[in-house]
């Protein structure tokens, strides 16, 4: 059976492993670790293709330790408990360690599933290693999650990608054997989407597919994949384009499109939940206060699929995903937390102002903590001009309400109430 580049070339030592430098490089917070043998369980959280298979398997290698695998897609309880009694079995026999239990797509177990990994983890029968694409704090529960480390994974940035290819040419022996020239790389760098395994794959396919002396250019690639479209892979390949294109065409205001590609996803087997949880991040991130009722269906559908699952979810998630493409736009709250996150970042940790401080005690009141302070609710309207930023950056505008009905109706009021201050 042939064996895939991306296998082929698997580094086998952090050595030869390319990018996550947070993480495993020469400063990165789990280098010493390895080292020493000192592994916590841990949960690695990344998209597809970023070498969190590949870390688990170099951090047995070089531990010492024994290594058992389990993919939650065809895992239940029965597997975990099984691999579990082996693992206990193994602990003593070739190190004093605990073996690693390493379990890919940890996200897709159940709460019983994860459960099952509670009493293992906890007595240091095994250190477990999970591997999720989706946000731990959503798909692990409290009790699991609290026992691990959560590191983040990052897309191979187009440095390291470059560094696999050259790699790729110089140690895999069938590469080695082909008269191949790298003319061009922007159309690998870019198709792959900072995914080390979707970049090998379309380089394997370009050089089996071509004639030698191979030279590489963008075009050349993009005739190659172009012919060669897989269908929906919700594992890796086509998976962020699809959920990009649905969550553009809502943000576009074209329903059509949107449950054209809602309909891709469902064919290809993806986790309902997953598209519903991008919608209630779109009606907040791209609606907003031009209709706040978006976030509320949005959240009403997270939780209706969830209870509700597939088939009969495609339905509510086609109602929501016409009702967001429909919906007037507004990213100002967005933006506004984005400057606001800038702001602080450049100015650092102003000191709150003294009539803003809470004074639960004498000594806080003596020092004039909360003094000054106006309550609105003793004046007419229910408001009293006061300044609620610190002095340094007093009368900075975050938020400006967008040309929508809904916000034009806030800039009205922001403007009756401030009276032109912050551009109201």
């Amino acid at each position: 059976m042939n064996i895939p580049l991306a296998e082929r070339i698997r580094p086998q030592s952090l050595t030869d492993f390319i990018g996550q430098e947070h993480i495993v490089g020469k400063n990165g917070f789990l280098s010493a670790g390895i080292t020493q043998g000192v592994i916590p369980s841990l949960i690695f959280w990344g998209p597809p293709g970023t070498g969190k298979t590949t870390l688990a398997q170099i951090i047995a290698q070089e531990s010492k330790r024994p290594f058992f695998a389990l993919s939650a897609i065809n895992s239940g309880v029965k597997e975990v408990r099984d691999v579990i009694d082996l693992a206990k079995s193994q602990k003593g026999l070739f190190t004093t360690q605990n073996p690693i239990l390493f379990i890919d797509e940890i996200h897709r177990f159940s709460k019983s599933q994860q459960d099952s990994l509670l009493g293992a983890v906890e007595k240091g029968w095994v250190t477990l290693i999970g591997a999720t694409t989706e946000n731990p704090s959503f798909e692990v529960i409290p009790a699991l999650l609290s026992r691990c480390q959560v590191y983040v994974l990052n897309s191979f940035s187009k440095e390291d990608l470059e560094t696999l290819l050259q790699s790729a040419l110089k140690k895999d022996a069938l590469l080695k054997g082909k008269k191949i020239k790298l003319k061009e790389t922007d159309a690998l760098l870019h198709l792959s989407g900072g995914d080390a395994r979707k970049l090998l794959n379309i380089f394997e396919l370009v050089v089996t597919t071509e004639q030698e002396p191979i030279v590489i250019t963008n075009q050349m690639v993009l005739d190659k994949v172009q012919s060669n479209l897989a269908r929906y892979d919700k594992t890796g390949e086509q998976h962020y384009d699809i959920i990009s294109a649905f969550i553009k065409s809502m943000r576009g205001s074209d329903p059509n499109a949107a449950v054209y590609w809602l309909a891709r996803m469902l064919t290809g087997g993806e986790d309902v939940k997953f598209i519903a949880r991008r919608m209630v991040i779109l009606a907040a991130e791209d609606i907003g206060n031009a209709n706040p009722n978006a976030l509320i269906l949005a959240q009403a559908t997270f939780d209706a699929v969830s209870s509700i699952g597939y088939p009969e979810s495609r339905i509510i998630l086609s109602q929501c995903a016409v009702y967001l493409a429909t919906s007037p736009k507004s990213n100002a709250s967005y933006m506004a937390i984005e400057d606001a996150m800038a702001l602080v970042q450049k100015t650092g940790d102003l000191p709150v102002p003294l009539h803003l401080r809470n004074a639960p005690t004498k000594l806080m009141k003596e020092l004039n903590y909360g003094k000054n302070y106006q309550y609105a609710h003793h004046f007419d309207g229910n408001f009293i001009d006061q300044e609620f930023l610190p002095d340094e950056i007093k009368g900075t505008t975050l938020f400006q309400p967008g040309l929508n009905a809904k916000e034009k109706s806030l800039r009205e009021f922001l403007g009756v109430r401030w009276k032109g201050k912050y551009g109201y």
